[in-house]
């Protein structure tokens, strides 16, 4: 019914492998699409409309610059370079006048196939990076600006989905290959959510039936489990897991550069742009006073992006007086603290990833590798807060400790009475590698475009989303492949305005419904969800507690399924049969072993201090001793 590539809900049924027992797949396509469709419908409700962008043409161009601009402008673009430095004119001089000597040289160029399109791209992150490659392999003539003066070994774990998974196989086998070698599969494990207060095994919801309810020595389990490895069967992708930021970044940059060894610019960002009239690119103005020009202009400079700022008329990372808005962004409710430990939990080789829940706070805990467990604490707090107010959250002020002498102490004393599982992950972790940040969003832009002339946003410029879903990196690596493929179908410049164009309309719809229930959860959480009521303690007895309790059979077998079914519903390779097993087991061997030789050090050296990850302190270091 649908070409596999498209975007749709749900795959073509050809590609279904054997339907999982615990649902048909009629009932998981309605599910999908219905969760679709919700999502993109609710989203559009907090919107209003804005002005329609326009593009700055230049300025005194003169007849005979204009001819040879009409001429460039109307050549093929093929997707096969002509050697790895493109053919880069330039027909305005100083005054915005081509002399007709450099017309006529113009003109005069050799006919051939065509010249390689010549690509700018803002930011060397994960999404930027993706899309240099993909675009490398197409024979593009590409250039990233990167604002670090050099890569690091910064960053912590990032995750990839499924559906992630499946475009960088279809990007390149080698690279993916790279990727597996440095990968920790969680979604092959039990992912789901904990009731923070009992989540150590007094709280009894678990199996199929309601034993839970009637019978206090039924076994303890989790509250919530994701069908991850279900959903991932369905469509015979791999399985959901993490590589560490640093290596991914490595990757990336090496299959690059053997492409193109000098692709990247570092410490000189991109700082804004003028976009040239139609077929005739982008000037690309940068931090250090020097100009570059382009076909194309790919803003990829993360959510304070200096390309939206241009494109948006927006103030650059300028905050309100409240802190609850900067350049466009909302603050989401959060303050997140995040940690990194290597510990031998009792179900280390058995978990993937728990999040575990309680009154305006959740607390995440995930395998990341080499037995390391990487941690993150939400607390709903104002922004630029770091000490809660008296009574939040059941909690006493005279009960906490200073934050400023222990933060891991700190976050301690906010879980007070919380399952000893969270307890002994914060005891276990160096207080120094502990790092806050706020939280902020963008509600999808389904009333600006996000092309102006030749220029085009994605990722985090475009559309920044909470990390419950850990979808960020995913979506961004999904705006790499399609921008790449409408760009290599578009066989000359003066068509270049319509792709980007079509690039929007092909992902806004995809993505502003991935950002709603990436959005959903956090406010789900702040809202909506408390302890849950059970018959066999005097816990959760407040309305939200009732709530909570009858969430659970609704997000096990509808929510979730319909949830991650769709998540995972793009997928360019299509069915990739028995790979994803043939991943998993040879993983495992591989995990066990480096995890037992880390338990051994740790054992022996003691914990060691993780580097700055989540929060990329080395980053911020770098950048301001270059300034």
């Amino acid at each position: 019914i649908f070409h596999r590539r498209r975007y749709t809900p749900f795959p073509s049924p050809r590609l279904f492998p054997p339907v999982p027992p615990f649902y048909t797949t009629m009932k998981l396509n309605l599910s999908a699409a219905f969760l679709a469709l919700a999502a993109t419908a609710a989203s559009c409700a907090a919107f209003a409309p804005r002005p329609a962008l326009t593009s700055a043409p230049v300025a005194g161009a003169g007849a005979a610059a204009n001819a040879a601009a009409s001429r460039v402008s109307r050549w093929a673009l093929s997707a096969e370079a002509n050697g790895a430095n493109g053919v880069s004119i330039n027909v305005n001089g100083a005054n915005g006048d081509a002399t007709a000597d450099a017309a006529s040289d113009l003109l005069s160029l050799p006919a051939r196939p065509g010249r390689p399109l010549k690509v700018a791209i803002a930011g060397g992150g994960v999404g930027g990076l993706t899309a240099a490659l993909c675009m490398l392999k197409k024979g593009f003539d590409v250039t990233v600006y990167e604002k670090t003066a050099e890569f690091a070994r910064f960053g912590g774990p990032i995750q990839f989905a499924s559906n992630a998974l499946s475009v960088l196989k279809e990007i390149d086998a080698e690279l993916f290959d790279r990727i597996m070698d440095k990968f920790t599969f969680t979604g092959t494990r039990a992912c789901g959510i904990k009731d923070g207060l009992r989540a150590d095994g007094s709280f009894r919801m678990t199996g199929d039936s309601l034993d839970y309810v009637f019978n206090p020595d039924a076994p303890a389990d989790w509250f919530v489990k994701f069908p991850l490895k279900e959903c991932a069967d369905l469509y015979g992708l791999p399985y959901t897991g993490v590589v560490d930021r640093p290596d991914l970044q490595e990757i990336l940059i090496d299959e690059c550069r053997k492409l193109k060894p000098d692709f990247i610019r570092n410490g000189n960002p991109v700082a804004g742009y003028t976009s040239l009239g139609r077929g005739n690119g982008v000037d690309i103005d940068l931090a250090d006073g020097s100009t570059a020009r382009a076909d194309v202009l790919v803003g990829s400079d993360g959510i304070w992006s200096a390309v939206r700022s241009v494109m948006y008329g927006e103030e650059l990372r300028k905050p309100s007086g409240d802190l609850k808005k900067r350049q466009g962004c909302t603050y989401s409710g959060y303050t997140v603290f995040a940690g990194e430990t290597v510990i031998d939990t009792p179900d280390y080789y058995d978990t993937g990833y728990k999040v575990y829940i309680g009154p305006k706070r959740y607390f995440v805990t995930s395998d990341v590798g080499n037995g390391r467990i990487q941690w993150y604490a939400f607390f709903a707090l104002p922004p630029g807060t770091k000490r809660a107010p008296s009574g939040w959250g059941g909690s006493e002020r005279d009960s906490q400790a200073d934050p400023e002498e222990n933060l891991v102490e700190y976050i301690k004393s906010l879980h007070e009475g919380w399952s000893e599982e969270v307890m002994t992950v914060l005891d276990a972790t160096p207080p120094e590698s502990v790092e806050q940040r706020d939280l902020y969003d963008r509600s999808p832009e389904f009333l600006r475009s996000w092309a102006d002339g030749n220029v085009v946003l994605m990722g985090d410029a475009v559309h920044p989303m909470m990390p419950n879903l850990g979808q960020g990196g995913c979506q961004a690596i999904e705006d790499a492949y399609v921008l790449t493929e409408i760009l290599a179908a578009t066989k000359s410049t003066d068509k270049i305005e319509g792709a980007l164009q079509t690039f929007y309309r092909k992902r806004i719809l995809r993505v502003s419904a991935v950002q709603f229930l990436s959005r959903l959860a956090s406010d789900l959480i702040i809202n909506a969800f408390d302890t849950p009521w059970s018959p066999h303690d005097d816990l959760g007895k407040s309305w939200k507690s009732y709530l909570t309790f009858f969430w659970k059979p609704v997000l096990q077998y509808l929510i979730f399924p319909a949830q991650f079914a769709f998540l995972y519903s793009y997928y360019p390779t299509g069915n990739m049969g028995g790979l994803p097993s043939k991943l998993e087991e040879a993983w495992k061997v591989k995990h066990r072993e480096d995890a037992e030789n880390e338990f051994a050090r740790v054992a022996k050296e003691g914990q060691r201090a993780a580097g700055p990850s989540f929060f990329e302190k080395a980053k911020d270091e770098k950048e301001a001793a270059v300034v």
